[in-house]
């Protein structure tokens, strides 16, 4: 059984997903959530249940979909309204009913927050906490309280701020969280307020920081000296306003600077890939200079530098880039090596052990793509593809002999002030070798790429009938740094569907037809590859 004495807890799928420009679907929260449980935390904060659709969908089909071996999911919510029993509430039931082992309740510490927002009396409001608490614990549910805006309401009334860890504590939650939720403290103030409160309560805390003052990772590990066993953080920083704590940059530190086993044996080792997918799920660009996991962790330019790694590369590092996945450079590619292409492979149902030739000529072919604009983190169908060609199985069910796009503007019947007159009407033609068979489909659709997709779906469909199943589900566009204007090259990852299961393909371009051509063929192709088809 997995030791409870500290708790590393994500919240990138509530409170990081608040970051302006993330919108989430539930299947990449489900596939964010795959990552966190391979990186080993303990619990997945999945959202709040009955507050929005999609979070509601998200607990009916994590149970069915998500293989979780180290972590647990965990509900967010309120506590109950004022006035109203816990049992009666909606929202509460929500909670207990969700499915979630555990809940964090979000409960009032700041009392100008409770006497404004929430319109209530001090008494009412521990009344609120001990009630919710105490009805989620009858019903079998682990319960942590984030206390929002505690620093704060520590400074402004201290009673009523230890009152409400006391009473949360005393109505059997496990873990009461401390929240820096405007984000304004630094690592001292964390320091005493956290001793003060493990003193004047004896609870068990926990630390929840927000980054306004680029502290937030220092208050984190300044509240665990303190005395707090539970952390809260997200993926790569992601949150509100300018984000939470980074898990990479804490978990980095608790294990490397403070030689505590916060992780499953083997996880650290996985935080570079998680950082790098979960990035490319969410469509933002990895930080090349975040600490840990960044490309630019261990890259060294610097001829004073170069000179001593080659005698000792600890001289210039402050750790092993290995242990946390990600390899030293002398600004070369950041592919890791054979090691990292043979584990992953193995994770793929595939064997490359015992061929330091064929491991090499991947990890070289991968480098020279990933220059070239490629990324194969969020993209595992692409890079299974890529492996069994260098098997020697190559998959290949069609050969393109060429494709071309026509997108027509002309005046709109029934016009309105979006389309300002005209309607564009796009018209993919694609020429296949299909089963030794020329093939020429030619299809409409709403812009190229859905066209393309069309046409090269109904070209092969009589034969491949499968193809009527899948689904393109998700389509991401990024421009690559380093590049400008109509000439930069663009990099595409498309998600498909075939009702059962859920891949990624990336393909790189000149332009987005291009590239989305590309990484459509693999798709189709990985998906009859999914069906069984013997292949051509």
């Amino acid at each position: 059984m997995r030791d409870d004495s500290f708790h590393v807890f994500d919240t990138t799928l509530r409170d990081g997903a608040q970051r302006e420009g993330i919108n989430l679907r539930v299947s990449d929260k489900l596939a964010i959530a795959q990552l966190l449980d391979d990186f080993g935390v303990a619990f997945i904060e999945g959202g709040w249940p009955g507050a929005n659709p999609k979070d509601t969908e998200f607990f009916q089909r994590a149970p069915r979909e998500l293989t979780l071996r180290h972590a647990q999911l965990t509900a967010f919510g309120a506590t109950r309204r004022a006035g109203v029993r816990a049992a009666d509430d909606p929202q509460v039931a929500a909670l207990r009913d969700s499915g979630a082992p555990v809940v964090t309740l979000v409960a009032k510490s700041d009392d100008r927050h409770v006497e404004r927002a929430l319109r209530t009396t001090l008494d009412e409001n521990l009344a609120m906490i001990a009630d919710t608490v105490s009805h989620l614990r009858e019903h079998g549910q682990r319960v942590f309280v984030d206390c929002e805006h505690f620093f704060d309401g520590y400074h402004h009334n201290p009673d009523h701020a230890l009152d409400v860890v006391r009473t949360a504590a005393g109505a059997g939650a496990d873990v009461v969280v401390l929240c820096d939720t405007n984000g304004g403290m630094l690592p001292g103030d964390i320091t005493r307020v956290v001793t003060e409160v493990r003193e004047a309560t004896g609870a068990r805390l926990g630390i929840h920081a927000q980054d306004d003052t680029g502290c937030a990772v220092a208050n984190t590990l300044a509240a665990v000296d303190a005395g707090a066993t539970h952390v809260q953080c997200t993926a790569n920083g992601y949150g509100e306003r300018v984000g939470n704590a980074n898990l990479f940059s804490v978990v980095g530190a608790l294990t490397l600077k403070r030689g505590l086993d916060v992780l499953p044996d083997g996880c650290l080792s996985e935080m570079t890939r998680v950082a790098t997918a979960v990035a490319e799920i969410v469509n933002l660009t990895p930080d090349t200079h975040q600490p840990y996991v960044g490309v630019s962790a261990f890259a060294h330019k610097a001829g004073l530098h170069a000179s001593a790694i080659k005698v000792d590369p600890d001289l210039y590092q402050h750790t092993d880039p290995a242990l946390v996945g990600n390899t030293m450079r002398m600004l070369v590619s950041d592919m890791a090596g054979r090691a990292s292409i043979e584990l992953k492979a193995q994770e793929l149902g595939l064997d490359l052990s015992g061929d330091r030739e064929l491991a090499g000529r991947v990890v070289e072919r991968v480098k020279a793509l990933e220059l070239s604009g490629y990324s194969f983190e969020a993209a595992d169908a692409s890079l299974e593809l890529l492996l069994r060609e260098e098997l020697g199985s190559p998959v290949r069910y069609f050969d393109t002999e060429s494709w071309r796009v026509i997108t027509e503007r002309r005046p709109a019947t029934g016009a309105d002030s979006l389309s300002n007159g005209h309607e564009s009407l796009t018209e993919a033609t694609v020429k296949l070798l299909v089963k030794g068979e020329r093939v020429i489909a030619t299809a409409e659709g709403n812009g190229p790429v859905n066209a393309l997709d069309r046409a090269l779906r109904s070209s092969m469909e009589g034969a491949y009938t499968a193809l009527a199943g899948l689904e393109l589900t998700d389509y991401k566009v990024r421009i690559l740094e380093g590049t400008s204007g109509t000439n930069a090259v663009t990099r595409i990852l498309v998600s498909f569907s075939d009702g059962s299961g859920e891949w990624t393909t990336v393909g790189v371009g000149p332009n987005v037809v291009d590239a989305s051509w590309a990484a459509l063929e693999q798709a189709v192709t990985y998906g009859l590859l999914r069906q069984g088809y013997p292949q051509v």
